[in-house]
């Protein structure tokens, strides 16, 4: 089987997460995507970030019913620090007969030089970068797999501010992850 890994905070899941698994799955004709959310991203501030457990949730409410789609939480319940690397080494010891693709979106390809053991990553997985608006892709190494797709410009930051704002994050975020957060209270 050929296994898409996309990581990330998913602080919240929203459409543009969406959009960029189901392109990447369907250009390089993947048989499954796992979503892998973080449990403390090694590049971010920690203070904005929804519970780890309350992600896993709206990341089920996102991708429910979808055959293509699924979760793992072992970098949540791993804890701490979440580094790819680690990650992956875990992957390849569940799929060990499986092709391996950890996506990413060309946004984080700034970040490149501080990733933990980087060429470990690249031995593992095959490794995806998908564009995304404002971020452009040049002289990549010949170890990255370039997927072009309709990205939308879309952060879960700009999310966050919204929701703190009291404004409407309809149509950006799925219904059911909205209902969730309103629920949860989160993100005020």
């Amino acid at each position: 089987m050929k296994i898409g890994i996309l990581g990330g905070t998913f602080n919240p899941i929203h459409i543009g997460h969406l959009i960029l698994a189901e392109q990447v799955q369907e250009k390089l004709s993947l048989d499954k995507i796992i979503f892998v959310p973080t449990s403390l991203p090694p590049h971010k501030e920690n203070g904005d970030i929804a519970p780890a457990l309350e992600r896993v949730k709206m990341l089920e409410l996102a991708i429910q019913g979808s055959k293509k789609f699924d979760i793992s939480d072992i970098e949540v319940k791993r804890g701490g620090r979440s580094y790819t690397v680690d990650t992956l080494k875990q992957m390849r010891k569940i799929f060990k007969k499986d092709e391996l693709y950890f996506i990413t979106g060309s946004d984080l390809l700034r970040y490149l030089g501080e990733w933990k053991d980087i060429w470990d990553v690249f031995a593992i997985a095959k490794f995806v970068v998908a564009t995304r608006p404002g971020y452009p892709l040049e002289n990549l190494p010949k170890q990255i797999i370039m997927v072009p797709i309709n990205a939308l410009d879309i952060s879960a930051f700009a999310i966050r501010e919204k929701i703190k704002e009291g404004k409407s994050i309809k149509y950006i975020v799925p219904e059911k992850v909205i209902d969730y957060i309103k629920k949860k209270g989160l993100y005020k």
